[in-house]
C-alpha cells in the first residue's frame, strides 16, 4: 500500500482504504489519515532562511506510507526548517520560534527512525532542544562540541540505547545526507559518516571532559579563542574518568563548558531513595542569575576584596557562597563546587528560550574557568504539534506496533539467555554464587538473572575497574563472584585483572560478553582483543564455548575452579542450534582438554569458541570435494591442551587453526608450542586464521566476517589453498 499526502495552495487531502497484504494474516488493518499540511510554497513563509535555501522547492513534496522489509510502514513526516538546514552555521539566523520549531522537527526525524529500525533513540529525542541550542550559540567547527558518546548510528545493542544522544547532533552536521549511503536493512553507521563537526572520536563514554580539557589547554597555550563544550549523561558519571577530568578541571582552571544531561532527575546514587529535581519559575530564574554577567563580576569583585580584606575574610565568605548556592541548588550540586566547576542549574531541558539565554551568558565571558551546566530532560518526551508546523504524528486508530505481534517466547535464544540458565541452575545449588555486572546498559536477558538473584546481583554501571575489585574483595571473603563484563569494556579494567586478580591468584570467574565482531556497532564495541590480554596471564584460565551446551558446561566448571582466576567468552547473537530449556549440567571432564568432532585424514582444522561452528561450516564445504578434513574444539586456550596439538600435528600434514580474535591469542599459544615441541621441524605446515591488524567498522556479522576473512569459505579456500589446488579455492570465493 501506498499512501500520498501533500501540501500546496489547494489544500489536497487524501484518504485512502487499503488492505495491506505484508502484514501478519490475522491482523486487521483499517484505513490511514493524511492530515492537512501547512501550505509553505509562500517565498516569506521563513525570511530568516530565504538566504540559504529556496522555500518554493518545498511547495507540492510528496510523501509516501510504504512498506520498509520489515513488514512495518512508515510515514514521511515533513520537516520543511530541518530539510533547509545544510549545516549548524543556518542555526544562527533563527528566531527562537523558529527554534523550537526545529527541534520538534529533530524529534519527528529521530521518531522516523525509531519506527523504521525498530531501534531506541529516547536519549537522542531528549536532547532535542538542546542541541539546537548549543548550536545555534556556538559556532561549530570553530567552537569544539564533544559528546560523550559517539554512537554507532543504527546500533543494535538495546542496552545502550540511554547513551544514544548524539543523533540529533549529527542530523544537523551532514549525516542526514549520507543517509543514502548507510545500510537500508540495518542502518549501520562508520566513521565514513563522521565529519568536521566532531572533533574527537570516542568510544564508550566519560572522556568527552578529559579530552576537552585537552583542548582547552592547547588553545590556551597556542592563544586562541575557541570556545570548548562537553556533553555529559547520568550514566557517564559513574565512571571514575570523569571525576579525574572535573578535579584537573578545575585546578587547570581553563575555561570550558560541561553540560550534565540529568534524565534521571536526580544526582542521587540510589535514584529509588532520592526526591525529583524539579523545575520551576525560580530555578530558571535562579539559573539565569547565575550565569548573567552581573552576578559573575560581582562575585569575583566579592571574591578579590576579601582576598585584600584578611583576616579570615575569604575563607568565611566562600562558605556562605558554597551554603547558599548549595540551599538553591539540588542535593549534589555542591559536590561540582567542591571539584572545582561552577554550578548552574538546574535548567529545563525542553525550554529553548532558558537554554539559549543561558548557553549565550556563559559563551559571552572569557575568563569563566569550567563551568558545569546541569540540565532536566525527559526521555519520554513526546512530539508536539506548534502553530507554524503541524508535525504529522499520529496515525489512525488502525496502526499498530509491529513489535507487540511477535511473540515473546518466538525470538531467538542467544548465548546471554543460555548462560542466564545456566548460571542459574547453579545458583540454586550454590548461594555462594554472586554476579556482578559492568558496562553501559544491561541485556534484557542479564534482567531476569537481576530478578532471579536479587540481593546476588550488583550492578556498578559504567565502572569496570571497581566492578573487578570488588567481585575479587568477594571472593575474598568466601564467595564465588561471576563478574560480567563485555570484551570491549574489560580493557578499561586490565589493571585490576592483573595486580587485583591475577597477581593474587584469586578465583573470580569473568563471562566476557560481546566477544568478537558485533555487527553494527563496529570497532566501538568489538571485543577483538580478550584472548591476547587474558591468554597472557600466567594464572587465568581462558576458555571458549563452541556452542551453548558447551557454554552451560564452561559454566558449571567455573563454579568449581577455586584455586586461580578463569574467564571465558561468548559472541552477541544468537545460539548455534539448541531450543530453549536446553541445559545440560555435565561438567568438562578436564581443565585445558579439547575435543576433536569430525576425525579426517588430510587436514586438520583447529578452532576455538564460535570459530568451530565454521570450522564445521568448512568441513561440509570440503566433504563435497571429496577431501577429508579433521575438526578439533579447543575448548581451551589456556591451558592448552597440548596432546590434542600434538596428535593433530603428527596425524595430518596441515594445521589451520581458527580464532575470531587479534594476533597474539590462541594461535600465537599453538605457534608457541609445536615450534618449542619440535613439532614444525618433521613437516607440519600451519595456517593461523585471525581477525585482521585493522579495525573492522559496523556492517552485517556475516559481512564482517567477510571482512575479516574467516567465513566458512574463506577457511575452506585456505585449506585449498595448502592442498595446492587454487582454482577450487577461487571458484569457492566466487
Amino acid at each position: 500500500m501506498v499512501g500520498v499526502s501533500c501540501y500546496n495552495p489547494s489544500r489536497i487531502n487524501a484518504h485512502f482504504r487499503e488492505n495491506p497484504r505484508f502484514l501478519y494474516p490475522k491482523v486487521e488493518f483499517s484505513d490511514v489519515n493524511f492530515r492537512f499540511i501547512t501550505d509553505l510554497s509562500r517565498p516569506d513563509a521563513y525570511p530568516s532562511l530565504a538566504s540559504t535555501s529556496n522555500s518554493k522547492e518545498y511547495a507540492g513534496r510528496v510523501y509516501s506510507l510504504s512498506n520498509d522489509r520489515t513488514g512495518s510502514t512508515n510515514e514521511k513526516v515533513p520537516t520543511p526548517l530541518l530539510d533547509m538546514i545544510e549545516n549548524p552555521m543556518q542555526l544562527k539566523s533563527l528566531t527562537l520560534k523558529e527554534l523550537k520549531q526545529l527541534a520538534g522537527e529533530l524529534r519527528s526525524e529521530i521518531s522516523s527512525m525509531m519506527s523504521k529500525t525498530q531501534k531506541p533513540f529516547k536519549a537522542s529525542l531528549s536532547v532535542a532542544e538542546l542541541t539546537v541550542a548549543i548550536h545555534h550559540v556556538f559556532h561549530a567547527p570553530i567552537d569544539k562540541i564533544l559528546w560523550d558518546m559517539e554512537d554507532q548510528i543504527g546500533s543494535s545493542n538495546v542496552s545502550c540505547s540511554r547513551l544514544k544522544q548524539t543523533y540529533a547532533h549529527k542530523l544537523l552536521t551532514g549525516w542526514r545526507p549520507l543517509r543514502s549511503k548507510v545500510s537500508q536493512e540495518n542502518g549501520f553507521y562508520n566513521h565514513a559518516c563522521q565529519s568536521q563537526f566532531d572533533p574527537f572520536g570516542v568510544g564508550h563514554g566519560c572522556n568527552s571532559i578529559s579530552s576537552g580539557l585537552g583542548m582547552a589547554v592547547a588553545r590556551d597555550i597556542k592563544g586562541k579563542r575557541e570556545r570548548i563544550v562537553t556533553v555529559i549523561n547520568n550514566e557517564t558519571t559513574m565512571a571514575g574518568q570523569v571525576y579525574e577530568a572535573m578535579r584537573n578541571a578545575g585546578y587547570l582552571d581553563s575555561n570550558m563548558i560541561v553540560i550534565l544531561v540529568d534524565s534521571y532527575h536526580s544526582l542521587h546514587p540510589k535514584l529509588e531513595c532520592a526526591s525529583k529535581t524539579s523545575i520551576s519559575p525560580l530555578s530558571s530564574l535562579m539559573s539565569k542569575l547565575q550565569s548573567s554577567k552581573f552576578f559573575r563580576r560581582w562575585r569575583e569583585f566579592a571574591k578579590a576584596l576579601t582576598k585584600k580584606l584578611g583576616g579570615g575574610m575569604h575563607e568565611w565568605a566562600a562558605k556562605i557562597d558554597e551554603y547558599v548556592r548549595g540551599m538553591m541548588g539540588p542535593p549534589g550540586s555542591t559536590l561540582f563546587e567542591e571539584l572545582g566547576l561552577y554550578y548552574i542549574g538546574p535548567i529545563d531541558g525542553h525550554n529553548v528560550e532558558d537554554l539559549v539565554c543561558v548557553l549565550h551568558e556563559v559563551a559571552s565571558l572569557d575568563t569563566l574557568g569550567p563551568v558545569l551546566i546541569h540540565v532536566i530532560t525527559k526521555e519520554d518526551c513526546e512530539i508536539k504539534d506548534n502553530q507554524d508546523s503541524k508535525i504529522l504524528e499520529q496515525r489512525h486508530e488502525g496502526s499498530f506496533n509491529h513489535e507487540e505481534l511477535v511473540p515473546r517466547n518466538s525470538r531467538s535464544w542467544t548465548y546471554s539467555d543460555h548462560f542466564v540458565e545456566a548460571l542459574i541452575a547453579e545458583a540454586d545449588k550454590n548461594e555462594d554464587i554472586v554476579v556482578i555486572h559492568a558496562g553501559m546498559g544491561m541485556e534484557t536477558a542479564f534482567q531476569s538473572l537481576k530478578s532471579k538473584l536479587s540481593d546476588r546481583f550488583f550492578d556498578v554501571g559504567m565502572a569496570e575497574q571497581h566492578a573487578v575489585t570488588f567481585a575479587a574483595g568477594l571472593s575474598c571473603g568466601g564467595l564465588k563472584p561471576f563478574c560480567i563484563i563485555p570484551s570491549a569494556f574489560l580493557q578499561r579494567a586490565y589493571d585490576q585483572v592483573v595486580h587485583d586478580i591475577d597477581r593474587q591468584n584469586i578465583p573470580v570467574r569473568f563471562v566476557i560478553t560481546s566477544a568478537g565482531l558485533v555487527g553494527s556497532e563496529g570497532a566501538t564495541h568489538s571485543g577483538a582483543f580478550d584472548i591476547t590480554f587474558m591468554s597472557c596471564l600466567p594464572n587465568m584460565v581462558v576458555m571458549a564455548p563452541s556452542d551453548e551446551i558447551e557454554l552451560s558446561r564452561m559454566v558449571t566448571a567455573s563454579v568449581h575452579i577455586n584455586d586461580r582466576p578463569v574467564c571465558f567468552r561468548y559472541p552477541r547473537g544468537a545460539i548455534a542450534q539448541m531450543k530453549p530449556n536446553s541445559y545440560i549440567a555435565d561438567p568438562i571432564e578436564q581443565i585445558g582438554k579439547g575435543r576433536i568432532l569430525v576425525e579426517g585424514k588430510h587436514i586438520a582444522l583447529l578452532g576455538y569458541g564460535s570459530m568451530v561452528q565454521n570450522c564445521l561450516r568448512a568441513h561440509s564445504l570440503l566433504a563435497k570435494l571429496d577431501i577429508d578434513v579433521t575438526v578439533a574444539d579447543a575448548r581451551f586456550c589456556k591451558p592448552l591442551d597440548i596432546n590434542l596439538v600434538r596428535m593433530l600435528c603428527k596425524n595430518h600434514n596441515f594445521l589451520i587453526t581458527v580464532e575470531e580474535g587479534s594476533i597474539g591469542g590462541f594461535s600465537a599459544h599453538v605457534a608457541q608450542f609445536i615450534a618449542l615441541d619440535g613439532l614444525l621441524d618433521v613437516g607440519i605446515k600451519w595456517r593461523p586464521m585471525t581477525l585482521p591488524d585493522n579495525y573492522i567498522e559496523g556492517a552485517s556479522p556475516n559481512d564482517q566476517l567477510a571482512l575479516a576473512g574467516l567465513s566458512g569459505n574463506h577457511i575452506a579456500a585456505t585449506a585449498l589453498n595448502l592442498l595446492g589446488r587454487n582454482r577450487d579455492a577461487l571458484l569457492l570465493m566466487c
